[in-house]
């Protein structure tokens, strides 16, 4: 295919892969057939565009187009290969005449110049038509399709889903432009970060290769009351003076419903009462606990009468609860 693949691409020669796939995607999208049906130059267009692409996303074989232009795939993985002519003329033969597998060596090199058909340049060249067809199977063939590249995407979730499971929906857009909606499970217990490989949903392949994958990196939306700790879930319950002194059960919210909770009397705040098994529940291994951490919460106004009380309170129990804080 005539031009040069980087004029074709718009995009220096010293270009990065990320900024020939973005050249890429973006005139894919311009020219392709179908955004202009009635427009073969677009069509002649969009097929430079993709012949171009396929060499240059391709490190070995930009490489090589590097060094020896379009027409580097004539030349073989060796670089180009130099035609020679023996006795050519009347008597003699050519390179487009000759052919290793037809060829008689042992003749030619054994009773030509009088010597062993089994051994020396005999030897040789029957050594080379053995190894071959075998080399051929072991390499494989040149133009063998590749697998297409894999895409990083992003995806935030609810809190919610990624404690107890549940799908999540996120678009794709292709080089053609179209977005394609995809829905992909997401396991309870997912951490923020982690990342789910979507088969088969990525680049697709150079020349009707197998396309890549989509790596779905996911991300946590934060809860306005829970924190995660490993597999462990953190609660702030907040509780009056008089549960706290004189003890109460209250309901509180889990991952599987809510469950009452009993705090004992003399609760101080920032006391962490555990529910065993009530956290995260991964898909293997144990589940964590549910840590309420209690929070005693006094009333927004008290009257003289009521502090002189909680002071009488405090003398009647005398306590020195910042004795351990120092530097």
């Amino acid at each position: 295919m005539a031009g040069d693949y980087y004029n074709i691409l718009n995009v220096p020669r010293s270009a990065s892969q990320a900024e020939i796939q973005k050249a890429y995607f973006e005139l894919a999208k311009k020219y392709h057939p179908d955004k202009n049906p009635d427009d073969k130059s677009a069509t002649k267009k969009f097929q430079e565009i993709q012949q171009a692409y396929d060499v240059l996303s391709n490190p070995e074989k930009r490489e090589m187009y590097d060094r020896y232009g379009s027409s580097f795939e004539t030349f073989g993985a060796g670089g180009p290969q130099y035609t020679h002519t023996w006795g050519g003329g009347p008597g003699g033969f050519g390179a487009s005449d000759f052919n290793p597998e037809e060829f008689d060596f042992s003749q030619f090199f054994g009773e030509r110049f009088g010597g062993d058909p089994s051994s020396g340049f005999a030897n040789l060249f029957k050594q080379f038509r053995r190894s071959k067809p075998a080399q051929a199977a072991k390499t494989g063939s040149s133009t063998a399709t590749r697998r297409g590249r894999d895409i990083t995407h992003e995806v935030q979730i609810p809190f919610a889903t990624a404690i107890s499971g549940g799908e999540v929906q996120f678009g794709v857009q292709r080089p053609s432009g179209k977005v394609d909606t995809l829905a992909v499970k997401i396991p309870a217990g997912i951490e923020d970060g982690k990342k789910i490989r979507v088969r088969g949903q990525g680049s697709p392949g150079p020349r009707g290769g197998a396309a890549g994958d989509i790596l779905l990196k996911v991300r946590v939306a934060p809860h306005p009351l829970f924190q995660r700790r490993g597999n462990h879930l953190i609660l702030r319950v907040p509780v009056t003076i008089g549960e706290a002194a004189a003890g109460t059960k209250i309901d509180v919210p889990t991952p599987r419903g809510t469950v009452a909770l009993s705090v004992p009397p003399g609760t101080s705040s920032g006391t962490k009462l555990r529910v065993k098994g009530y956290g995260v529940a991964p898909p293997h291994g144990p589940a964590g606990d549910l840590l309420a951490e209690i929070q005693i919460v006094l009333p927004k106004e008290l009257s003289l009468e009521d502090r002189k009380t909680l002071q009488e309170i405090d003398g009647r129990y005398p306590q020195q609860p910042r004795k351990d804080l120092h530097w």
